[in-house]
């Protein structure tokens, strides 16, 4: 399940991952929400939280993510990804240079830290 975060700047989406997502979840509030960011020629700013939760995404959940993330390619300025599961951290590490700006993965721990630099 997705969810919106609304105790962010203007300037910053958030995102809270929690259970399973699906591809609904990625249709009904993630791709509103960066439309949303996107307008007036907008660059996007994503806090994305993965709650400990987080049982998987399924397959049409990837493609959404996949489709999101090419569909509006040079338009990301900053990615911050929150969770405490070390492959995902480590994956964000190694993959993050192919989306274009700045991507950073940060422990649940540090999440007011993950808020601060995709803010600034």
């Amino acid at each position: 399940m997705l969810e919106r975060l609304t105790d962010l700047p203007n300037s910053v989406m958030g995102i809270k991952a929690s259970g399973e997502v699906t591809g609904d979840d990625y249709r009904k509030v993630l791709v509103p929400a960066v439309e949303e960011a996107l307008k007036d020629d907008a660059k996007v700013r994503l806090l994305y939280v993965l709650g400990d939760d987080v049982t998987g995404l399924s397959a049409g959940a990837a493609w959404q993510d996949t489709k999101v993330g090419l569909g509006h390619y040079n338009r990301w300025e900053k990615v911050a990804v929150v969770t405490d599961k070390d492959w995902l951290r480590h994956s964000v590490d190694i993959f993050g240079y192919l989306i274009p700006g700045e991507v950073k993965a940060f422990t649940s721990a540090q999440e007011l830290e993950a808020r601060d630099w995709v803010s600034s």
